[in-house]
């Protein structure tokens, strides 16, 4: 397979995507099949699993051709059905990574892509990387042995070291995840891997051949479901267990900065801009901070489904409130109809179509309070505003978690940080007398923050707002 894979590279370019996801299928490769619709064969996708995975799909599109289908849910609930074909191999995660790396290091390779959470880049606010935790130990470790691993640092590394090595040429580093200056700050996480790793070399190597550009990225993708596999079915014929379902609306900003040729994205809807932040800045603190207050509120007060929970009359005046007197502050002057973009947002959240989850969204929380919803709390503190009006959120995330302790929370949790070194964090804070303040105190969440007793206030007076969002609905 692996020749075979890269014979037909040879004659084309080729965008290597890390991470087989249901969003990656979703939005980067829909954009590709856009392209190849057009007419423009001149790059190929190749997308690989980097970590192990009970339910890969790549053995399930390795059986379909690595074709499958795209149901698209219109707000009105329409649905269309499109056949994504421009996939040319889906490779399985496989000790060593051999597939991958082989790809990843061939010189028709111009980009790899990559989404793999945002708690997988094990970054604080600052950018620091989370050196200490057992993952990255033994990325490192694997790493100073010539080994992969299983993490987007090691992975990404030992790409870089066989294209060094082989004089592959540059290559473009291309975040997909909901990381604020999300290029830089993976640039700045593998500069320091790279460092611990003693690989001054590779590191030498990498800042004079590659680039990582800014992106934003924006589509609803729920986790598949036994009725989305039954209406594909329906509407098809095919029984396809890698069909994935999304929502109409899909956003890709990217800054133009591509070392090695780019596919003509701006073609087909994708924004190639000099900086993405006006619209980061936005979409991150609207959309994802709300998504995650959705979903934080939601699971409190038992709601299933994300539209459920904002139809909930309560949870939508607080995301409202959040948006209009807390964020909007922090983002004037903006180029950016901020009122149109708000109603924008909690109109898609608020349709029935899609079916979302909670506890889809409430994956991975631990680095979206962080990544979300600290940095309006740091501007506010900044310009002296109030913090009322933004302090429900973080409440909600620590009734969520002292719920989760408990063992009453409706909702499944998952988080990797969570899982890694946060169940120590959870613990601490959950037996703390003062709940809030040992919340408050914790630099996993607020980093420079921790201890602000304006901070302690504000969340405090904020819990019995919480408390009334977990009555009955």
């Amino acid at each position: 397979m692996l020749k075979h894979i890269i014979q037909v590279m040879t004659s084309t370019s080729t965008v290597l995507h890390l991470g087989l996801g249901a969003f990656h299928r979703a939005h980067q490769l829909a954009y590709m099949q856009a392209l190849r619709d057009a007419g423009d064969v001149a790059w190929r996708s190749v997308s690989a699993n980097i970590r192990p995975d009970a339910d890969d799909p790549a053995s399930i599109l390795a059986r379909q051709d690595h074709a499958y289908t795209l149901e698209v849910t219109r707000a009105s609930g329409a649905r269309e059905y499109r056949r994504i074909t421009v996939l040319d191999a889906a490779l399985p995660y496989t000790p060593g990574l051999e597939q991958a790396l082989a790809v990843g290091a061939a010189a028709s390779t111009r980009i790899v892509s990559f989404t793999v959470t945002e708690a997988g880049y094990y970054l604080d606010a600052d950018g620091v990387l989370a050196a200490g935790s057992d993952e990255l130990r033994a990325a490192l470790d694997a790493a100073r042995q010539g080994q992969p691993g299983t993490t987007i640092y090691g992975v990404l590394a030992a790409i870089l070291r066989r294209r060094q090595q082989q004089g592959s040429g540059p290559l473009t580093l291309l975040c997909c995840d909901n990381l604020r200056h999300n290029g830089r700050r993976v640039q700045a996480g593998l500069r320091q891997f790279l460092a611990l790793a003693g690989a001054a070399d590779l590191a030498a190597w990498v800042e004079a051949h590659t680039s990582f550009p800014n992106t934003m990225v924006d589509r609803i993708t729920p986790s598949a479901s036994a009725e989305l596999f039954a209406r594909v079915r329906a509407a098809t014929g095919r029984d396809d267990r890698a069909a994935v379902g999304c929502e109409a609306h899909t956003q890709w900003v990217i800054e133009d900065d591509f070392r090695n040729g780019r596919p003509g994205w701006e073609h087909v809807g994708v924004q190639l801009v000099d900086a993405v932040d006006r619209f980061e800045e936005a979409k991150i603190r609207v959309l994802n901070a709300s998504h995650s207050a959705i979903a934080w509120a939601g699971s409190l007060a038992g709601h299933r489904h994300i539209h459920e929970a904002l139809r909930d009359p309560r949870i939508h005046s607080l995301v409202h409130a959040w948006i209009t007197d807390g964020v909007f502050d922090c983002l004037r002057p903006s180029p950016i109809d901020l009122d149109a973009y708000r109603d924008q947002v909690l109109e898609r959240f608020a349709g029935d179509a899609i079916q979302d989850t909670v506890e889809r969204v409430l994956v991975d929380s631990f680095a979206k309070l962080p990544g979300f919803v600290v940095p309006t709390i740091r501007d506010r503190i900044r310009l002296k505003l109030d913090l009322e009006p933004v302090a429900i959120l973080p409440a909600l995330f620590l009734r969520v978690l002292l719920r989760w302790r408990a063992g009453t929370l409706p909702t499944a949790y998952r988080d990797q940080a969570r899982e890694r070194a946060g169940c120590a964090v959870i613990d601490a804070i959950c037996d703390a007398v003062d709940p809030v303040a040992a919340f408050c105190a914790e630099p996993l969440f607020w980093d420079e923050l921790a201890g602000d007793p304006r901070l302690v206030r504000a969340i405090g007076a904020a819990m019995p707002g919480v408390a009334a969002m977990e009555t009955a609905v």
